[in-house]
């Protein structure tokens, strides 16, 4: 009986890797800048960037020092350009803290309700990214009422607006330190559906981990288990926030960057900590801006940053210009192509030993990896789907199962 509860405690606690589609980033702009058709806008900024900086595929390998394979850059820029010009942005995050600012109460509430209409606006229009939602201030001592009114004005004007949520909505919780902190914003996210006559946790939480207390509680235990347990089952990404970390750990601005070792430190802490929960781990931003005369330097930077987070195992990240949606692609699909060869050979092995092996085979983790590696590669764009069938999965396996079920459907 003992072994059967902790299991099934175990089952509850650990139900595995994420379901469903993860976006390659989480594009952050101003609330007072947001309209129905930012991602398109932003998406003519990037390509007119490419066009000014890098006419030719040969130009954007250079820039970004790929490797030299022609095959290989040609068809990453070749895919970046159509990426952005089909779907710029993957994740918006209408932002009412940092890059929104201090303003008057009557200015906010008006950002707050016309940003509403207008993703209501996107909502028919059919122009909004796959994943959006709104970053709000934190809920401290002197900002707690502040957030929440923003939070219930934006949320109540889209709903009467639009009668419904949009797909992948998500309010992003800001510099959250005890679990009190995740609890109220939860409990009025709550109170919002209750209100409105929505679903259930239809309104999800992310958690931006941006302070040393939300990587060690002051009792040194690891902080990011509880903060998630206090969403109550809403919490569905937990993001890394780079400077105000780094900032607050002592390290002068000119060393704060994503590839400090404090900030690989405090990710490891996060992906150990909330491993096979199935909440979704982000990464920060670069902040040097792909601005004339830094374009080429700010994209070198940039790719480097994001290359070394999906090294490491952080699938999406924070974008804070439209000049950084080209390297993030060509940072994720280069990633992704340099390795699909060796990938497809590997996932058809694991199949073959698979079935021979039948209930024998223990080693589904690493199986898994691999599905969740054409999964990730296939929304992102960085694979066709004739590419990933190469490996011998069928359209119907790159749809969510597991690889177990994977292996069960082939029996």
């Amino acid at each position: 009986m003992a072994l059967n509860s902790a299991n099934q405690k175990l089952a509850k606690l650990y139900p595995g890797d994420p379901i469903g589609r993860q976006p390659v980033h989480t594009f952050i702009g101003g609330a007072d800048m947001f309209t129905h058709d930012a991602a398109q806008r932003a998406g003519e900024q990037a390509i007119a960037l490419i066009n000014k900086f890098a006419r030719t595929a040969k130009d954007f390998g250079e820039i970004l020092a790929l490797p030299d394979d022609a095959i290989l850059v040609e068809t990453v820029s070749a895919r970046v350009i159509t990426k952005i010009e089909r779907e710029p942005i993957e994740d918006y995050r209408i932002d009412f803290e940092d890059g929104y600012g201090t303003r008057p109460d009557k200015e906010e509430d008006g950002h707050a309700e016309f940003a509403a209409l207008e993703v209501a606006k996107g909502m028919k229009a059919g122009t909004l990214p796959p994943f959006i939602g709104i970053r709000i201030k934190p809920v401290s001592r002197e900002l707690h009422a502040r957030s929440l009114r923003t939070l219930d004005i934006f949320v109540t004007t889209l709903v009467k607006q639009a009668k419904r949520l949009p797909a992948n909505f998500a309010v992003t919780a800001t510099k959250v330190m005890a679990p009190e902190h995740v609890t109220a914003v939860a409990q009025k996210c709550a109170a919002l559906e209750r209100k409105l006559r929505l679903k259930t946790n239809a309104i999800a939480l992310e958690l931006m981990i941006e302070t040393p207390q939300s990587i060690f509680a002051p009792d040194g235990r690891v902080a990011l288990p509880a903060l998630v347990r206090a969403g109550k089952g809403r919490v569905r990404g937990a993001h890394f926030g780079v400077y105000d970390y780094t900032a607050l750990c002592g390290i002068t601005a000119a060393w704060q960057h994503p590839r400090h070792l404090a900030c690989d430190v405090a990710r490891e802490v996060m992906r150990v900590s909330l491993a096979q929960t199935g909440v979704m781990l982000a990464d920060g931003s670069s902040n040097l801006l792909p601005i004339p005369p830094h374009v080429e330097k700010a994209w070198k930077r940039h790719f480097d940053d994001v290359t070394h987070s999906l090294v490491n195992g952080y699938y999406q990240g924070w974008d804070l210009h439209p000049g950084h949606l080209p390297t993030r692609y060509a940072a994720v699909y280069a990633f992704y192509l340099s390795a699909l060869p060796a990938a497809t050979t590997r996932l058809k092995n694991f199949f073959t030993k698979a079935e021979k092996a039948g209930a024998a085979f223990d080693d589904a983790a690493t199986g898994q990896a691999l599905v969740n590696f054409f999964n990730l590669a296939l929304s992102s764009g960085a694979i066709t789907l004739e590419e990933a069938m190469a490996t011998g999965l069928k359209e119907t396996d790159l749809q969510g199962p597991s690889f177990r079920e994977l292996l069960r459907r082939r029996e």
